[in-house]
């Protein structure tokens, strides 16, 4: 099995199906592909590996499957003891439904503050329409924590929608965000600490 990622200390991404292949257990092969490049060589490089010419992609029993998203799901398929999903309906449907909306929304947040980890620590000048991603971000983790009893989105197994959204609490620690500014009463500010103490983005960012 081989993951072809992007740029550890930017892609957003390639981090997510990274730490879930890495909760699995499983073997397999890193192949990191420099993104940003003046010269163009990064797009050769994905290409000769990824038919969309994006990254992530995996490779597997003959497979190239593309997308983050369509990754975890075909780790949580192949790995089904390493709980990726919840096992209970309900809450499988909506931590399934938290990461589809990190996978398509928050374009505001996205654009305004860049997943960066190399970057120092700032306060940052954010638009009212990050304002309005962050107080939904806020909103839906303490939702998801509260009707789960966490300490994970879905409860007590950290999974696919919790590795989504850690590139949100990178860029939350990055650019100064205070969640307490954002409707929060300390349970998402503290899950915000859990998902940057976990070992699997530990081990991601003292790569990058």
């Amino acid at each position: 099995m081989e993951l072809v990622i992007g740029t550890k200390a930017w892609s957003t991404w390639s981090m997510r199906p990274w730490l879930a292949l890495t909760k699995t257990g499983a073997e397999f092969t890193e192949t990191l592909v420099q993104l940003r490049r003046e010269n163009g060589i990064s797009e050769a490089e994905i290409l000769k590996h990824s038919p969309s010419g994006l990254v992530p992609c995996l490779k597997d029993d003959g497979l190239t499957i593309t997308d983050s998203l369509s990754i975890c799901e075909y780790l949580a398929e192949k790995f089904p003891e390493a709980r990726l999903w919840p096992k209970d309906t309900a809450a499988r449907a909506l931590a399934r439904s938290a990461a589809a909306e990190m996978h398509s929304g928050f374009a505001s947040l996205r654009g305004e503050c860049p997943m960066d980890l190399a970057a120092p620590a700032h306060v940052a000048t954010l638009s009212q329409a990050t304002h309005t991603d962050i107080r939904r971000i806020v909103a839906l983790w303490n939702g998801l924590l509260s009707r789960f009893d966490g300490p994970w989105l879905a409860g007590a197994e950290w999974g696919i929608a919790d590795a989504f959204y850690t590139p949100v609490a990178t860029r939350f620690r990055t650019y100064g965000v205070k969640l307490s500014d954002f409707g929060d009463a300390g349970a998402a500010g503290q899950y915000c600490e859990r998902l940057l103490e976990r070992p699997e983005f530990k081990a991601w960012e003292a790569a990058a």
